[in-house]
Order: structure tokens, then C-alpha cells, then sequence
């Protein structure tokens, strides 16, 4: 898995980020698109491809790069200086969000300094109506020799400073990501009739008259998926049936082309950016209840065993019998005594097995009550058998808002995977894996699969799996790194079931997660290896993703017309401009939960929480609260007298005065200190208790033993030397 099919040695991931720290540094106001850092740097295999794409998407995190234009990528200046001298300098940029000042005579637009340390002078006939306090984005135009300051212009006047559509609407300007649909692309979806003509019914597999229903979260409105059962013999026949776009989006359209272009529906805290227009993302396409509706399913035969005994993938007519919330469904599996989880309060009812309801010795309650039952079986065996065969089980919630009329957060509460949930993503990722196998795998000996998008998961960085195996043998545990995929991650689903509950869970599943790779879309399959599936692919949300819309419109070339195989070169080209854009998304929605933290604990400045050390560098300690998940900073400053060095292989500060320690997952007492919307960001003081540096006990395990690299015997040796100098001043 990940092998280099061509050239030599596979480079290492250290060696491949020397290579493109070069390139940039080298070239520090070039952009760069994905496929010519490719060439430049002579990665002709796919694995290098894909770890290249990681480590881009790592610098992007870290502010080191920035994404001016879809799949380019341009250092992070720190300043727009002038080296050329002639007189007025033009300087292709990309645009910038800030506040508005504005002057008689003239405006600036002022910038958070994280791009651009200079504020854009704004003529007044290019300020579009802009007022002071409004915020803005601008673009630059030119930057005069002599002028201290680049002259732009404002492409768009968000709204006042401080206002949640203002503020969210910032958020994705700064990504370069839409926040209003086209108006001809939207006149274009509004042309679409709703109805469906009788020869396209005809050519269709009827299921109107099966058991079908949607579970969503309570909020949604565009349902992708539908489900529905019934038995035939002594088999179930289970149907995963996925809203029809492509039926809709014709290719090469303004409407596929913008949705494209998107590439995925970016999901801030308060809103949905859709990928396709209203019309057809929450109506035409949407799989409402008591509406008949063209589908793309997946028909499983499945034994009471959940053992897949045949499939088919069909276009189909539906008509949904009931629009469930994952809630309503939950409370009907509790009910009836077959569920797992429980809200903690509620009085647990006398459990009863799934199968005395299936054979009739007892009477469910509640509406569809029964093929909710016998879907909650199914899944939990396919569930079952999934992590037997090694898929990694990573124990997770979310932190979601209650927010106001006006979007200001007022409550802080946690989303929670349980059976409801549990058995849609059982049925979805069995449908995805079917499709992918059905196209992937070779029906005879050597014969090359079609092109098709995989949704791909590299094995774990080596070094960093090296890393977590040597750090978790502090607390007593082992992790096999070398070996099959399957054993690997058996053996790591082995270790994070034996910490679940111990002081050390929280600190060994983050560290373990950040030695995981970012999944991706790609022509080229390596499998999924947190699934530890060999086929893999995205089919089951093309209401919001566009790869989907890929699978769907290549499955029909490859069953239905019989057609060639498609060019690759174009499909990976689309993969790798999803998984940028899905980056992307991720970025803007981690921007937006960060903002409404910030917000949310400005109401809470001066108390106190207890928090856990989530995040550890050389400038201080990430703390995230326990009660509300809001993470800030304690500066390295604000830790004591002392000198802290950063040890990045054991994740902790250690004082070299003191010896206090601080850990990754360590639980730590802080109060608010500064909770700063423009920059979104929190910063904490440790509480007066803390301050009596007393150590936590994870903190006197022993550190691991490593030969030190010229660069950790440097920095010991400048630590030695602030120790001699303290001693002295006594």
C-alpha cells in the first residue's frame, strides 16, 4: 500500500518538506499551482504526490503558505516590499478582508497584519460606498515607488464590523470561498422543471411502494439519502438510495461548473454555503418525504448475518414514507431496549434482543419501529465485523452552538455518535465501498480497472508512527509499526479500547490522531487505511460534494452505456482540486467555531475553568476548556519565572529552573484573560493554584531516551547557559 510504482527511493517526509521549503523560500512571491511544485520537485509516483499534498495542507494550517487561487500555493509574505525601482510597480495580488477607515479625502482598509503589515490606501471613487467600521475586501492595484502604503480598491462592502453576517461572510472571504450564489446559475436551476417525464419513471427500477425514510440531523434540509428494507425469503433486501444531481446537473453546464468550482458545501457554524443552488439542493434534488424522487441506489441482500450475498446499482424512483431526525429514531431504538447509548437522566428501559421483534415474541412500539430495528441489527453486525477486520475506532464529539436571533452564542453543547447515527454511517460507508469494488476491482485476471475516483487514506507517516509507539510505552502500552495495514491497526484499536477511561486517554487519542494522514480524493487507489477498506469511494452525498457527482456520472458511463474508460489525467486533476477546496472548507469552518469561542467566552472573562493542555509549542500551551471545548492560549510569559524549552518528541515545556513540567493532557487550572474577536483568539493565565507550580502526575513519568540531533544538543546547551546565568544573579 503506497508503494512507488515509478522512479527510485520513495523520499522521506522530512526530506520531501526540505524540498518544498526550498522551492518557496527560493522563489518567495511566485505562485505555484499543485501540478508544477509536482514537476519542480520530480514527484512522478502517486504516494509522493500525496504526501506532498499533506504537507502543503500542514503549512497552510500553520500560516506558512497561503492559497491565493484554487490549487496555487504562495509563501506567506510578510511584508509587499518594492525591489524594483522603477517608478509605479503593478503587483498581481490576491484580496485581502479588513475595516474601513475613512477620511475626507481619502480611506484606508486596515488588515489583521497576518498577510500584509501595511493597510491598503483606498481612493474615495474606489471605496464602492464603504463607510468607517464596515468591513470590506479589497484587492491591490499597484504599489508606487516611494508610497508606504499599496493603493487598492473594494470589491465588496460586507457590513458593519461586529455583525454576525459580516462576520461570517469575512471568514469565508478570507478563504476565497463564496458567499452568495450567482444570480444566472440560480436562474438557471429555477428553470428546471420539478416535473420527472413518464419514459424517464419507466426506464427506472420502482421502489415507491417499499418502506423508505430519511434520518437527518433535525435541522437539515437537503436530504441526500434515503433508506428502505423489506424481506425476500430468508433475505433482507436493503436499498441505500442517493439523491439523483446528476440527473440535473448536466456536465459542463453553469451549473456544474460553478458546483465544481465550489467543489463541496462549506458548513459554518450558523449556516450552510451550498455546493449546488437552493432550488436544487433543498427541493428538486432533496429526497423529501411524500414526493416522488429520482435516486442512484445500491440494493444489498444481505443474511441475518449483515454478509453481503449480492448487489445491484440502479437508477430508481422513490417516494419516502417519513422524515426521521437521528433524535426521533434514537428514542425508538431506546424504547424498545435494543440501543447502546443512552442520555444520561433517562431511565433505561428493560433491554430486549433485536431478533424477538424480528421473529414476532414481542410487539415493537413506535412508527416504523420494526424496520428500524431490523437496520439497527444489520448495522451493528456490519459495525462489528468492520472493527474485527481493522478499522481504527477513534472515540469523538462535537462541540455545537445555541445560538440567538442574532447568532451571539449562548450555550455550549455536545454531539454525540449514537445507534441512530451509528446506522446510517454503517448503511452509507457499505454502499461506498460496494461501488468503489464494483469499478476497482478487476473482474479477470489482469485486466486494468476503469478510471474512477477513490476516496484514498495513505498508511500513517512512519516517523510520526515510530514517535506515538515509543510514546505510549511511558504509560505501558505497545503498538506494532511494522507489518500488514491490518495488523497495525488492529493493534492500534486494541490500544485506544485499553485507555478509554484512564488518566491518559485524552493525551495518547490526541497524539495518535495527529500521526494519522488526511484522506483525499485520487484516480490512483492505495485504499483507506483508517477503514482498512481496499476500495473506497464518495457516492452517497452528491447534494453537497462534488467528487460524488464524479462516481455518479462515471458509474453510469461504465454500467449503463457501456462506455471506454474515462481520461484519468482529467479526473485526478478534479480529485485534486476537491481535496484542496476540501481543505479549504475545513479551514473557513474551523475559523468560524474559533470566532463564536471567542464570542461566546467574552461573557466569561476573569473566571476560571479547568481545561486540558490540547496543543504544546515554543511560544506556550493550547488549553481547551473542559465544560465548553473553547480553546485558547497560555502564553509561554504567563507560565512563571522560568525558562521553558519546547520537547517536541516527548510533547511537553519543561522549566529549566524549576523542572516543572507541563504535558500534553495535562489537566490544568485557567482563568479567561483576553478573549480578542478580530484576531479569534482567547488567551488564558494560569489560575492562582497552578501558580504554586504544583505537578500533575503524568508529569513524572520519565522521559523517553534519544540520542540528541545537533539541533536538540544546541538548544540544551542554550538552556545550560540561561541556568549558569540565573545562578550567577543569585
Amino acid at each position: 500500500m503506497g508503494k512507488a510504482k515509478k522512479g527510485g527511493k520513495r523520499l522521506t517526509k522530512k526530506e520531501l518538506v526540505q524540498k518544498l521549503a526550498d522551492l518557496f523560500q527560493l522563489n518567495p512571491k511566485d505562485k505555484f499551482p499543485l501540478k508544477v511544485i509536482f514537476r519542480k520537485l520530480d514527484l512522478d509516483t502517486h504516494p509522493l504526490k500525496m504526501l506532498c499534498m499533506d504537507i502543503i495542507f500542514d503549512l497552510l494550517d500553520e500560516g506558512i503558505l497561503i492559497q491565493p487561487e484554487n490549487n496555487v500555493y504562495q509563501l506567506k509574505p510578510i511584508s509587499y516590499s518594492k525591489t524594483d525601482k522603477e517608478e509605479d510597480i503593478d503587483i498581481e495580488i490576491d484580496t485581502f478582508v479588513g475595516e474601513l477607515q475613512v477620511y475626507p479625502k481619502f480611506a484606508f482598509l486596515k488588515t489583521d497584519g497576518k498577510i500584509l503589515s501595511h493597510d491598503i490606501f483606498i481612493p474615495l471613487d474606489k471605496l464602492k460606498d464603504g463607510k468607517t467600521g464596515e468591513k470590506a475586501v479589497a484587492r491591490i492595484l499597484r504599489w508606487p515607488e516611494g508610497y508606504k502604503n499599496p493603493i487598492g480598491e473594494v470589491i465588496d462592502v460586507l457590513g458593519k464590523k461586529g455583525d454576525n453576517n459580516t462576520e461570517m461572510h469575512a471568514i469565508l472571504a478570507e478563504y476565497g470561498l463564496p458567499y452568495f450564489y450567482p444570480e444566472n446559475v440560480e436562474a438557471e436551476a429555477n428553470k428546471i422543471p420539478n416535473e420527472i417525464p413518464e419514459q424517464e419513471i419507466a426506464r427506472r427500477e420502482d421502489f415507491r411502494n417499499v418502506t423508505t425514510f430519511t434520518i437527518d440531523p433535525k435541522d437539515a434540509k437537503d436530504f441526500d439519502d434515503a433508506l428502505s428494507i423489506r424481506r425476500i425469503g430468508n433475505l433482507w433486501e436493503v436499498g441505500v438510495h442517493i439523491a439523483d444531481v446528476t440527473y440535473y446537473v448536466k456536465e459542463n453546464s453553469i451549473i456544474d461548473k460553478e458546483a465544481f468550482n465550489r467543489a463541496t458545501s462549506v458548513y459554518l457554524v450558523d449556516r450552510t454555503i451550498p455546493m449546488l443552488p437552493e432550488h436544487l439542493c433543498n427541493f428538486l434534488c432533496s429526497l423529501r418525504q411524500d414526493e416522488d424522487k429520482v435516486a442512484y441506489s445500491v440494493i444489498l441482500l444481505m443474511n441475518d448475518e449483515a454478509e453481503i450475498k449480492d448487489y445491484r446499482i440502479v437508477h430508481t424512483m422513490i417516494r419516502s414514507n417519513r422524515r426521521f431526525c437521528y433524535e426521533e429514531v434514537q428514542e425508538i431504538l431506546e424504547k424498545n431496549g435494543v440501543a447502546e447509548q443512552y442520555d444520561e437522566g433517562k431511565p433505561r428501559p428493560e433491554p430486549h434482543t433485536h431478533d424477538e421483534y424480528i421473529k414476532g415474541e414481542r410487539v415493537p412500539e413506535g412508527e416504523f419501529a420494526m424496520e428500524l430495528i431490523a437496520l439497527d441489527k444489520l448495522a451493528k453486525k456490519l459495525r462489528e465485523k468492520r472493527f474485527k477486520n481493522g478499522s481504527i475506532d477513534f472515540h469523538s464529539h462535537e462541540a455545537k452552538f445555541e445560538l440567538d436571533e442574532n447568532g451571539k452564542p449562548i450555550r455550549v453543547y455536545f454531539k454525540y455518535s449514537k445507534d441512530a447515527n451509528k446506522l446510517i454511517e454503517e448503511f452509507m460507508l457499505q454502499a461506498n465501498r460496494t461501488v468503489a469494488e464494483h469499478i476497482g476491482k478487476p473482474s479477470r485476471i489482469n485486466k486494468k480497472p476503469k478510471t474512477f475516483v477513490y476516496r484514498i487514506h495513505d498508511i500513517p507517516d512512519l516517523e510520526k508512527l515510530d514517535n506515538l509507539s515509543q510514546f505510549i510505552s511511558r504509560f505501558g502500552y505497545r503498538l506494532k509499526t511494522t507489518g500488514e495495514k491490518s495488523e497495525i491497526s488492529k493493534n492500534l484499536n486494541a490500544m485506544l479500547h485499553d485507555i478509554i477511561g484512564k488518566p491518559e486517554e485524552t493525551l495518547i487519542e490526541t497524539v495518535s490522531l495527529r500521526a494519522m494522514q488526511k484522506a483525499k480524493y485520487s484516480t490512483e487507489n492505495i485504499g483507506h487505511y483508517g477503514l482498512n477498506f481496499d476500495y473506497y469511494t464518495h457516492f452517497t452525498s452528491p447534494i453537497r460534494r462534488y467528487p460524488d457527482m464524479m462516481v455518479h456520472r462515471l458509474l453510469t458511463r461504465y454500467i449503463e452505456a457501456k462506455g471506454r474508460s474515462a481520461a484519468q489525467d482529467k479526473f485526478e486533476e478534479r480529485c485534486e482540486h476537491s481535496s484542496a477546496m476540501e481543505q479549504t472548507a475545513s479551514s473557513a469552518e474551523r475559523s468560524s467555531i474559533k470566532y463564536k469561542q471567542v464570542e461566546f467566552m467574552q461573557d466569561h472573562l476573569g473566571q476560571e475553568f479547568q481545561g486540558t493542555v490540547s496543543g504544546i509549542t515554543e511560544w506556550g500551551l493550547y488549553v481547551e476548556i473542559d465544560e465548553n471545548k473553547c480553546e485558547g492560549m497560555v502564553p509561554i510569559r504567563n507560565l512563571g519565572e522560568d525558562f521553558f524549552d519546547f520537547d517536541e518528541r516527548n510533547f511537553r515545556l519543561v522549566g529549566s529552573r524549576t523542572g516543572r513540567i507541563f504535558n500534553l493532557g495535562d489537566s490544568l487550572r485557567i482563568k479567561v484573560a483576553r478573549a480578542d474577536l478580530e484576531k479569534r483568539q482567547l488567551d488564558f493565565d494560569l489560575a492562582d493554584s497552578e501558580k504554586e507550580y504544583e505537578v500533575n502526575p503524568l508529569s513524572r513519568i520519565p522521559e523517553r531516551k534519544f540520542s540528541l540531533t545537533s539541533k536538540e544538543a544546541k538548544r540544551a546547551r542554550k538552556a545550560e547557559r540561561r541556568q549558569k546565568k540565573l545562578s550567577h544573579r543569585k
